[in-house]
């Protein structure tokens, strides 16, 4: 049975140097409104999916928190029975929090925006209006417009002349670019975080004539301008000696400005040993093909500009240890040097990266292993399934089941299952007996694939539900026999607050967005 802990003992768990971690695991777009600083998103749908990732000793202090104690209650039964030993919620939820008179905060990955805001008004980044580089593009200027994003987000839309170069590969690549480009360059995101860090990046490093796009692609469409669609992603060249060179000499000027320590493999291995015991993110912060081609085992992808940009999703430990690896030292002591100015003081960079490693005669893995969803095979066990044709056949019969759909409204919205009721994963054990007063009540659960419903049944029939099946394959099986699917929010109560509302496009979602990073850095403005 799990604890809980008191507003007052979180608050002074926050502001010590013990090690734990803090996950909010109410729905996304809740956490996007309201959370505690500091705080880990993670839905309770996604608890035997992610969490062994976020949080990997299972002894680590667990502190789980919703908005009013009961959500949590039943997430701290499901990471239990995975293995966490010292598991506490938080006694009363946010409600309780703020009524005590502690701040909650909004949006998200707010941890590293509030940090970017502060960047930009203490070590006065420069930055460009969309208006003014609109006129400068127009009168034929010579610039370098860089695209500090992932490719993905790159292809999908970008700045006219934009080339895709994301952050974390900026000062490895920059000397070489600029043998190619001529004149100003220009770096920008979508908002505000990633350009920010990407200029005071370059401007280190001593380049002059950089500046950031204020506001990124939000801001170019709201001062009325049009975005490229399905940008051409270019390859990027293999650094030349001279680029090299020249980043390397930044890496080390970053380490001794900023504290960085160098790790080497024996130390690195004498830390997996103790894996289990001692919490360790081990990230591989190269693109994603080298990271394909070969890393080291255990590691985890994520590149160092998103590294930066998700630091409350990489680090779930507080005063944990980090280890970043590139190929050598610069990607990895770049992103180091920001993980330091952000107060992550156990963060170091592997002496050599995969190449050091590989000298030693240790080998790499190709494929990172996904491990199975916690408890999966012993709920499989004792699920009934049913298959998509055998309901379709029920659901025309009078022996009709209350069928429930897990996943978000947006997935809902996008295509369900005709006469489906949406109850959020996270809400099930609450809401069920709004549906289904009889225990004896048939009822089919289906989500995209089936896997979150075999858990949420289990769920289920810890209650005394007796007649609890799940659609095999999920949606996808439905959709795969040619069987129809309704469209929209039918079948949904009340207005959804589960997911994230995406701003590109949104006028008014843009504009409340960026007043509200930009607002960040006021309280770093007097200081």
């Amino acid at each position: 049975m799990s604890k809980s802990m008191t507003v007052q003992e979180l608050k002074s768990l926050i502001g010590g140097q013990d090690s734990y971690a803090l996950v909010d695991v109410r729905e996304r777009g809740e956490f996007n409104q309201a959370q505690i600083f500091g705080a880990t998103s993670l839905p309770r749908r996604e608890l035997e999916f992610q969490l062994s990732r976020l949080v990997p000793v299972n002894g680590t202090l667990l502190v789980l928190c919703d908005d009013d104690g009961r959500r949590a209650a039943l997430a701290a039964n499901t990471v239990e029975r995975m293995g966490y030993t010292n598991v506490t919620t938080l006694e009363g939820g946010l409600d309780t929090w703020s009524a005590a008179g502690h701040e909650l905060v909004e949006g998200t990955n707010t941890p590293s925006k509030d940090f970017g805001e502060k960047v930009l008004v203490q070590q006065d980044v420069p930055e460009i209006e969309p208006v003014e580089l609109y006129a400068r593009i127009q009168r034929g200027e010579r610039l370098t417009i860089l695209d500090c994003r992932t490719p993905e987000e790159f292809q999908r839309s970008t700045i006219p002349g934009s080339h895709s170069v994301p952050g974390g590969e900026l000062a490895l690549r920059i000397t070489d670019i600029m043998l190619e480009q001529v004149g100003p360059v220009i770096v920008h995101c979508a908002g505000r975080t990633r350009s920010i860090i990407g200029t005071r990046v370059l401007n280190r490093m001593g380049l002059t004539e950089v500046v950031g796009l204020k506001n990124g692609t939000m801001g170019w469409l709201l001062a009325g301008y049009e975005l490229q669609e399905r940008a051409t992603l270019e390859s990027l060249p293999v650094p030349s000696k001279e680029g090299l060179a020249a980043a390397e000499e930044f890496a080390s000027r970053l380490a001794a400005e900023d504290g960085v320590e160098y790790m080497s493999v024996d130390r690195l291995q004498e830390l997996l040993v103790r894996r289990q015991e001692e919490t360790l993110y081990l990230v591989d912060v190269r693109g994603a093909g080298e990271y394909e081609a070969g890393h080291i085992p255990g590691s985890a992808w994520i590149p160092g500009g998103q590294a930066v940009q998700r630091t409350d999703e990489v680090v779930a430990v507080r005063n944990s240890t980090v280890v970043l690896v590139c190929d050598g030292r610069v990607r990895a002591t770049v992103t180091a040097s920001w993980y330091r100015q952000m107060g992550l003081l156990n963060v170091y960079v592997l002496d050599g990266g995969v190449t050091a490693w590989q000298e030693r005669g240790l080998a790499l893995e190709k494929d990172s292993y996904d491990q199975p969803p916690a408890g999966l095979d012993a709920a499989t066990a004792l699920t009934s399934f049913v298959a998509p044709v055998r309901l379709r056949d029920m659901m025309d019969s009078a022996d009709l089941p209350l069928i429930i759909d897990l996943e978000t409204s947006r997935d809902f919205g996008r295509g369900h299952l005709p006469g489906a009721r949406w109850v959020p994963r996270g809400w099930l054990e609450i809401r069920i007996g709004e549906y289904a007063a009889s225990k004896e009540s048939p009822i089919v659960l289906t989500c995209k694939d089936g896997v979150n419903s075999v858990l949420a049944g289990a769920a289920l029939r810890d209650l005394g539900y007796t007649q609890v099946s799940v659609l095999e394959g999920g949606v996808s099986a439905w959709q795969a026999d040619g069987l129809p699917l309704e469209v929209g929010l039918t079948g949904v109560d009340g207005e959804p607050n589960d997911v994230v509302m995406l701003s590109i496009g949104d006028r008014a979602r843009m504009e409340y967005y960026l007043t509200w990073e930009e607002a960040l850095g006021r309280k770093y403005e007097s200081g």
